[in-house]
């Protein structure tokens, strides 16, 4: 069977990309096809995240092994494409570049017959340009700006911010001043 994706990029403009692939290609292979569909050189890392049917990102599927024990992380290459989509579940988010955050949400769109002669993975479809530059991620906390960033901060005072209350004596501290 052949899965084809629509591939978008998180951007103000309609920015995206149609690409069939195998369905026991890797999440490896996805990730290849997505770099060459979209010019990007293949240098930079890259992962993709689970996510449920409203694109709230859930686990992390790296490129590489960077945990403290080799291999004990799953990666793109340990996950054929059936394993993590089917007409079920057709959501992922792909992220290519942790500096630039380019941010692409990924869709199974349809499951057809293989096509005698085509070669996969390929891109069927390709609308819109891509810019100069990834867009700006704004990050928000899940509390409203209002709140205290610390419970205790309306507690404190001046000379509760001050280590040595006007005074630099160590003593209080339980060691001398020159202790080294």
């Amino acid at each position: 069977m052949v899965y084809k994706f629509r591939v978008i990029l998180d951007a103000e403009e309609d920015i995206f990309r149609d690409i069939a692939i195998l369905e026991d290609d890797t999440l490896e292979d996805l990730h290849n096809a997505i770099v060459n569909a979209f010019g990007f050189d293949g240098l930079e890392v890259a992962s993709f995240y689970t996510c449920d049917d409203t694109w709230n990102q859930e686990d992390e599927i790296p490129m590489f092994d960077a945990g403290d024990v080799p291999g004990e992380n799953k990666i793109m290459s340990d996950y054929q494409l059936s394993d993590i989509l089917n007409q079920d579940n057709t959501k992922i988010i792909y992220v290519y570049d942790f500096i630039n955050m380019w941010t692409f949400l990924v869709e199974l769109a349809a499951v057809e017959d293989l096509i005698v002669g085509n070669v996969y993975p390929e891109t069927i479809f390709s609308h819109g340009e891509m810019p100069a530059e990834a867009m700006e991620k704004h990050f928000q906390a899940d509390f409203e700006e209002e709140e205290s960033y610390n419970e205790f901060e309306d507690d404190l005072d001046e000379d509760d911010l001050d280590m040595f209350s006007g005074d630099d004596s160590f003593e209080d501290y339980g060691f001398e001043e020159n202790w080294n």
